[in-house]
């Protein structure tokens, strides 16, 4: 089994691209096979170095990795043979016809009621009209000529699916500047480099009838090839998922702090009926089923992906975030912020709270109260057990309890209504800040 992923390095890995890797990485290393990655880079004027390699970091830090890769601009040669083969065996015709000159025939035979499809006209053109446009400095764009066939392919998520090759325009293989298309160079570099089986987006389903009647046409055997389409990504209310929301490329994800493993889980199970859990690629192997993915539209929701990424931080050990914390923070501080994070970086601001400085709010009407716990303040050390006892003293001394004894506390040490449990933050904020901020809560200096 050989599996790729090729994407164009236009621009930053989109989370439905990154879906597609995931799943030919996941079928690649259940059943043992090599992936392939390929950067589709042809189109001269778009690629960008930046976002190749932009794409092979954000492919890594997602956990994946391949076999084995090339770049298509290195193959511009094997396109050229492959070309030259298809022209001798009458499937790659010139045409010379301008784009406003399709339009207008595409226009023609929609209001005659007939299918704006390719006329074939350029197979009329002889070879003496052919050497005069050249002469006149006019170079064809080449087209291939499809078969009068329906082709047909059991689709590994979509099941039975068809192509009429007639109902399709001949498509452009060769731009007149004798540059290759997308159609072209990914048939015959899936040829060539021996690829099986082939998984990507719904939206490539027609595209997959023509490659495989050019398949065929480059001497490749539709039977050696498999095919699995996903249903395309919507939003959270249904709609399209925008390829151009840099929100969802995996560079801003991982900006605003998501973890690798929460939307490699969350990936994994979309389209699914698994819950999501998060889990690295490595971790999610032995459970990919590539048949359990259905046939509908699967919703991309940030809120469960966020969800996930609580999840993820709740049970994730010190080690594995060490190196992200902010510099000082130890394992006693992951355990007790942990369970209150979102996002990693939320971490930073109950730093802040536990070793740095903050104003809290002056609370109106506290002051007597605050000064209470002030002077009930115990003498350190502190451990987990002296948030319960200095309550204790509190509810005795004044006869507040609940909410009324309890949010003047947390609003003073830490300048929020929610958070993590004090038990755990106090003895880490320590005696002299907690007394600090007890006295600026109450209005004093």
């Amino acid at each position: 089994m050989r599996l790729r992923f090729a994407p164009s390095p236009t621009g930053l890995l989109h989370v439905g691209n990154a879906r597609v890797a995931l799943v030919n990485w996941l079928l690649a290393r259940r059943h043992g096979g090599t992936v392939l990655l390929r950067l589709d880079d042809t189109d001269t004027a778009r690629s960008r170095a930046e976002y190749a390699a932009a794409l092979e970091e954000d492919l890594r830090w997602l956990g994946l990795d391949w076999d084995e890769s090339f770049r298509q601009s290195d193959r511009m040669a094997r396109y050229q043979a492959a070309a030259e083969r298809l022209k001798a065996a009458g499937r790659l015709y010139p045409c010379l016809e301008s784009e406003e000159e399709l339009r207008a025939k595409r226009e023609q035979r929609l209001r005659q009621g007939r299918p704006p499809v390719y006329d074939r006209a350029a197979l009329r053109m002889t070879p003496e009209q052919l050497a005069r446009a050249r002469a006149n400095g006019k170079e064809p764009y080449w087209r291939f000529l499809l078969s009068s066939r329906t082709v047909s392919w059991r689709d590994g998520v979509l099941g039975e699916r068809q192509v009429k090759l007639p109902s399709l325009s001949d498509p452009v293989l060769i731009r007149a500047d004798g540059t290759p298309l997308y159609t072209f160079t990914s048939v015959v570099d899936d040829l060539e480099c021996g690829v099986t089986h082939i998984v990507r987006g719904e939206d490539h389903v027609t595209n997959t009838g023509v490659q495989l009647d050019l398949w065929e046409a480059l001497g490749g055997d539709p039977a050696a090839l498999s095919f699995a389409h996903l249903p395309l990504l919507t939003d959270a209310e249904g709609g399209p998922l925008s390829k151009r929301l840099g929100s969802l490329s995996l560079r801003q994800l991982r900006r605003d702090g998501v973890e690798p493993a929460a939307l490699a889980g969350y990936l994994a199970a979309l389209g699914t009926a698994r819950d999501p859990v998060p889990g690295m690629p490595r971790d999610l192997v032995a459970g990919f089923d590539l048949s359990a993915i259905s046939r509908s539209p699967a919703r991309f929701d940030v809120g469960q992906l966020l969800a996930l990424n609580r999840r993820w931080l709740q049970s994730a050990p010190f080690e594995a975030v060490r190196e992200r914390l902010p510099a000082g923070a130890d394992a006693r501080f992951w355990e007790a912020v942990r369970g209150n994070l979102d996002l990693l970086g939320e971490a930073r601001g109950w730093w802040q709270v536990v070793a740095g400085t903050i104003v809290p709010p002056v609370q109106e009407g506290e002051e007597a109260f605050l000064r209470a716990a002030l002077d009930a303040l115990p003498p350190e050390p502190w451990d987990e057990a002296t948030w319960s006892a200095w309550t204790a003293a509190l509810k005795s001394a004044t006869g507040r309890g609940g909410r009324a004894l309890f949010r003047p506390l947390r609003l003073a040490l830490t300048g929020e209504e929610q958070g993590p449990d004090l038990r755990a933050l106090l003895p880490l904020i320590g005696r002299e800040r907690v007394a600090a901020r007890l006295r600026l809560s109450a209005g004093g200096g």
